[in-house]
């Protein structure tokens, strides 16, 4: 079919992190696809908060760490390889972005900018460092669902069996 008799219609949004991307993105691309949009990845920056936003949908932040300072944000290269064939297996035009900010605000706002139909993010990290961070902050999925009005897909990155405990559990 040629793009003329099939326009993309907007844009699924999709949260990516490097080493999860892949998986996320599959799933994302197989919704974007039925729905006849394209598809966005998203990576979030969030050590560096953002403090204005330009006319034009241009970020300003600036890291927590003055060392790790760049003037611009830009999507990591060899993850947008590794994701570019993953969307166009399934027909699929990919876009990505880098924002800067707390991750369910930022994908919550690119998805309304957009009128995506929805957002899809992975399921959270295993372990210490992922069960901190949701115990301080809550996870993205939880954030999003409960804070905008989009469905929200959430795919399990390492789904655990009935007859184990949860990441979470062990660490308590």
């Amino acid at each position: 079919m040629s793009d003329e008799q099939n326009p993309v219609r907007g844009f699924v949004v999709v949260g990516v992190v490097p080493n999860s991307g892949e998986s996320v993105v599959a799933t994302a691309a197989d919704l974007a696809a039925r729905f006849g949009t394209g598809l966005l990845c998203v990576s979030v920056e969030p050590d560096r908060p953002a403090f204005a936003e330009g006319i034009d949908g241009t970020v300003l932040s600036y890291p927590l760490d003055p060392d790790d300072y760049t003037e611009t944000l830009s999507f990591d290269a060899d993850l947008e390889a590794r994701l570019r064939p993953i969307a166009s297996a399934r027909g699929v035009e990919l876009r990505t972005s880098v924002v800067a900010g707390d991750p369910a605000q930022c994908l919550s706002h690119l998805a309304e900018q957009l009128d995506a139909p929805l957002i899809v993010v992975g399921s959270r990290e295993a372990g210490l460092r992922g069960s901190v961070r949701e115990f301080f902050a809550g996870s993205v999925a939880l954030h999003l669902s409960h804070r905008q009005h989009r469905p929200v897909v959430v795919v399990p990155l390492a789904p655990v069996p009935r007859s184990q405990t949860l990441p979470w559990e062990d660490e308590l």
